[in-house]
């Protein structure tokens, strides 16, 4: 479904993403694991165009150089120049590290304005799906987004990104800062997701042991290149993942 091959990204003169190539199968769950300034952000970005964007913004005001090498496809299309929003339109969605909402708006305005090209009816049903999914955001869908906890805002921003229907749902760093309580709560709503509506997932986080339970597959990265690839189960055998990302040591077995 998903192919990124040989992708490498410098900022001026640091180099962000190193000759990175992976695959991603229709229906899988795919983890991007690494630690802050790993590349994760920068791979979720280029997928979902977003780095595009960036990089016209800082060719205008004469500021950081971004290139980027490699290539991006997604259903076998090339889509490594296409710009974000016709990504959308594929079926690609992202919901960033610390997604921002509309603060001054409610939930549900802000679930709207992610839908607003869709027709009534398809809006409708959209937020139906959104609700069953976090029925917490329905009890609260006249509350404005700014006054949410960190979990209820992140909550909201999935369920702006499901407002697009996409086909592809990138999430980065979904758990960040967030209680082990919310956390399980997430997770368990990603699985759902990915069940009811047969959505192919990436997944990037610094933290994995939450998602060991529910992805397929999973890629380590550090400093900007692959260090480990492997299934759920080759990745939680592998002692150095397992104290460095799932914060387990096989002496605690």
């Amino acid at each position: 479904m998903l192919r990124v091959n040989n992708l490498t990204v410098f900022y001026e003169n640091a180099i962000a993403i190193n000759k990175m190539s992976i695959e991603v199968h229709r229906d899988e769950i795919v983890g991007v694991i690494g630690p802050n300034s790993g590349g994760k952000t920068t791979l979720m970005n280029t997928i979902s165009g977003l780095i595009l964007d960036t990089k016209l913004k800082e060719d205008r005001k004469g500021g950081v150089r971004i290139n980027i090498f490699g290539t991006v496809h997604f259903e076998d299309e090339d889509i490594t120049n296409l710009w974000p929003d016709k990504r959308v339109r594929k079926g690609i969605a992202l919901c960033r590290e610390r997604h921002p909402v509309f603060g001054e708006s409610s939930v549900e305005e802000n679930l709207r304005i992610a839908a607003y090209l869709r027709p009534r009816t398809d809006m409708k049903k959209s937020l139906a799906l959104v609700y069953e999914t976090f029925p917490k955001l329905y009890t609260m869908k006249k509350r404005k987004a700014g006054l949410l906890s960190g979990g209820e805002q992140q909550m909201t921003s999935i369920g702006i990104a499901l407002m697009t229907h996409p086909r592809l749902l990138l999430l980065d760093e979904p758990l960040l800062g967030l209680s082990p309580n919310i956390q399980v709560q997430l997770v368990e709503a990603i699985l759902k997701i990915k069940k009811e509506l047969a959505l192919t997932i990436v997944i990037a986080e610094q933290f994995a042991r939450p998602l060991i339970p529910v992805i397929d597959r999973g890629y380590i990265i550090e400093n900007g290149m692959l260090a480990f690839v492997g299934s759920r189960d080759e990745l939680y055998d592998n002692p150095d993942v397992r104290k460095a990302y799932f914060g387990v040591d096989y002496d605690e077995e």
